[in-house]
């Protein structure tokens, strides 16, 4: 039955008010099935319109319209031009694709490279395949046997089912063991970020109890400063060996206590002929410092520290130093670091923290700030000062030679020489002491091509360690929960479960999810942990807070350098180890440093022009010629692994807006293009 309106009671009792209107009105219907209306009075539906306001509305909201388009064509401007520079940065990179320096060369580990295009041209055969279901309707699962329209759709309908009941399942279930490393790797991210605020809020800190060193004990004899050996390991470094050697030889420590030994690994006779010249500049100036230069380079920096121990000479020295080309200490650094060491037998190293004088030189160098940051101020400090155990960084460290020789010495079984006589001086009862506020410049790759070559060590170095020494672990006497440290925190969870996650559940997972949605991923997995997680990697570093979303894609995108690496040397596969020398720029925060190095050089070269025979004088000027030689001009590199990555993602992106997920779709987006930058050697350019 139809409900019934009756006005006249209502129409009568606003008659007798005399009301105009806006009284409310109840429209009571006999039918219980239908809701209560309520109306504001007739005045609002039966009052005439306002021609001039009308104009005015019509006007308004065509000026709304045009401002809208005029946005929407500047954004389809903005967009236009940046997909024109794309392309012509394709093209730029696409032309070295048949130089061999213009591409990255696979060799051995093409497994990941064939395995990704697999995965790829699956991919786009199931996206085809997808568009032409939706746009046909065949998304549906039809009710019956009669509502296929063709023998494709009997295909989809198949696929459909395989999808659901065989491939969905142990997607589903690599995904949830993903997802709960994943959250295990936050808690103790978590944990040490609490571990770094409680030690701030403690004002913790190694401190020794008194000044060992007075002025008078260097004025006099300097009995009282022990007896330190200074090496500076470095090979083919042209860019950065005068200001390593400079910066080392002025270090505040009386003369006769100390030794600098320049390990020159470099197989070019110019390289040494410079070094050379400049150890002997020092030496003249009354600096105790000698030049030493293997024939066979062997062991690469672990046979060459190994080879420069076995001196004669270094019996008589207590403690040793460790440079690496492109670090310049200050002259009071042995002052900060050697006085830890008294009164304390049981402890075998100190580290200082590195600093970066090309932290803001492009976007990848802030990017390797943020992260070295919060290695340096988070994990190695709690390390430190809880566990006194972390590992040794190879550089910027003072070392007990007792630990040394108690340990074995230096190894040259993997390429993280650093690393494995850490483990091996921990095993031996040794402590190590961190000091945060000590600091250290230093240089971080400013390519990619170096920075993917340093990280493609610094991972597969630990997982052949691992293999080496698992043994050694559980059949050493130190206790149960420093074992454990060691395999589960050390080895597994930060060096293998932390890049096998993130590339499996970002790389692999996600896009995979795309097309089979009975898999998805929840929003909480993609988005809010991650962030959180680049949170936290900020906090070391707050003024990098701008770059956070870079961060996290870039991180993602290195997953796959830090896996291919991680299973290489986990199963001993490809270059797991290669070691490739890190390209450095010779760059310098101090100019104070530089000027006074220069006027040096002047009034040395003025000194040794007196008297010398024309045969020297050309030697002094062929020299000169090659520190002046021009550096060799950077050729952009294309990195297949991470194209092919890009398009992956890019095609799971087009398939979520199938199915419009929202969150996905960005995430998949901003991750391809951040593969295709890299991809194309972008990542490294000027973006300061």
């Amino acid at each position: 039955m139809a409900p019934r309106l009756d006005f006249s009671d209502w129409w009568a009792k606003d008659t007798r008010k005399g009301g105009g209107g806006g009284t409310p009105v109840v429209v009571k219907m006999e039918n219980p099935n239908y809701s209560v209306v309520e109306i504001q009075g007739p005045d609002s539906a039966f009052r005439p319109v306002d021609k001039t306001r009308a104009r005015k509305n019509a006007k308004q909201v065509t000026w709304v319209l045009l401002l809208k388009a005029h946005r929407a064509v500047g954004c389809l401007t903005w967009l236009a031009a940046l997909f024109w520079s794309l392309l012509g940065s394709i093209k730029k990179r696409l032309s070295f694709a048949h130089n061999p320096l213009g591409s990255e060369r696979l060799g051995r580990d093409r497994w990941l490279f064939s395995a990704i295009k697999l995965f790829l041209a699956v991919s786009l055969v199931v996206l085809g395949f997808e568009i032409v279901a939706y746009f046909r309707g065949w998304h549906y699962i039809p009710t019956s046997t009669l509502e296929i329209q063709s023998l494709l759709h009997l295909v989809y309908v198949g696929w459909l089912g395989l999808r659901a009941d065989y491939i969905a399942p142990p997607i589903k279930a690599l995904s949830k063991f993903c997802i709960v490393l994943f959250l295990i790797q936050s808690v103790d991210r978590l944990i040490l970020c609490l571990g770094c605020f409680w030690i701030k809020y403690k004002k913790i800190k190694p401190r020794f109890d008194e000044e060992p060193f007075r002025d008078d004990d260097a004025e006099g004899s300097g009995f009282a400063y022990p007896m330190v050996l200074v090496q500076i390991p470095m090979c083919n470094e042209r860019e950065v060996y005068e200001q390593s050697i400079s910066a080392v030889c002025q270090l505040d420590w009386p003369k006769d206590r100390i030794l600098v030994q320049v390990l020159d690994d470099s197989n070019d006779e110019s390289i040494q002929q410079l070094i050379k010249a400049e150890v002997a500049k020092w030496s003249q100036k009354g600096v105790n410092i000698i030049y030493r230069h293997r024939l066979v380079r062997t062991g690469y920096k672990a046979g060459n520290l190994k080879s420069a121990m076995s001196c004669d000479y270094v019996e008589a020295y207590e403690f040793v130093a460790i440079f690496d080309a492109d670090f310049q200490p200050n002259p009071d650094f042995l002052k900060l670091t050697v006085p830890h060491f008294k009164e304390n037998p049981e402890l075998g190293l100190v580290q200082a923290r590195w600093t970066f004088v090309n932290k803001d030189e492009n976007l990848l160098t802030r990017l390797q700030n943020i992260n070295l940051c919060f290695h340096f101020e988070v994990e190695q400090q709690v390390s430190g000062v809880f566990l006194n155990f972390f590992g040794f960084n190879g550089t910027a460290g003072v070392w007990r030679i007792k630990a040394l020789e108690e340990s074995g010495g230096w190894l040259e079984r993997t390429t993280v020489e650093d690393m494995d006589i850490a483990v091996r001086a921990h095993l031996h009862g040794w402590k190590f002491i961190y000091l945060n506020d000590v600091k250290v410049l230093c240089e971080v790759p400013e390519s990619y091509e170096a920075y993917k070559k340093q990280q493609h060590r610094w991972h597969s170095g630990p997982m052949q360690l691992f293999r080496l020494c698992l043994g050694a672990i559980l059949t050493s006497k130190i206790a149960i929960w420093k074992k454990a440290n060691l395999i589960l925190l050390f080895f597994l969870l930060r060096k293998l479960i932390l890049p096998f996650y993130s590339f499996t559940l970002f790389c692999i997972i996600l896009p995979l999810t795309m097309f089979v949605p009975e898999a998805e991923l929840p929003v909480w997995v993609i988005c809010y942990i991650p962030v959180f997680m680049s949170f936290l990697n900020l906090l070391p570093s707050p003024k990098s807070f701008p770059f956070i979303v870079p961060y996290l894609l870039f991180e993602n995108t290195m997953s796959v350098t830090k896996f291919n690496a991680m299973v290489s040397g986990l199963f001993q596969l490809g270059s797991s180890y290669e070691w490739v020398v890190t390209k450095k720029a010779g760059r310098s925060s101090e100019s104070d440093l530089l000027s006074i190095t220069e006027k040096e050089t002047v009034n040395q070269k003025s000194q040794l022009l007196r008297g010398v025979s024309d045969s020297e004088l050309l030697e002094m000027n062929q020299l000169e010629e090659q520190k002046q030689k021009k550096p060799v001009k950077k050729t952009n590199k294309i990195f297949h692994k991470e194209l092919a990555l890009a398009f992956l993602l890019l095609t799971a992106a087009v398939r979520s807006l199938l199915a419009a997920q929202g969150v996905h779709f960005y995430f998949l987006l901003f991750q391809g293009v951040t593969f295709l930058l890299v991809g194309l050697d972008l990542i490294g350019e000027q973006m300061s």
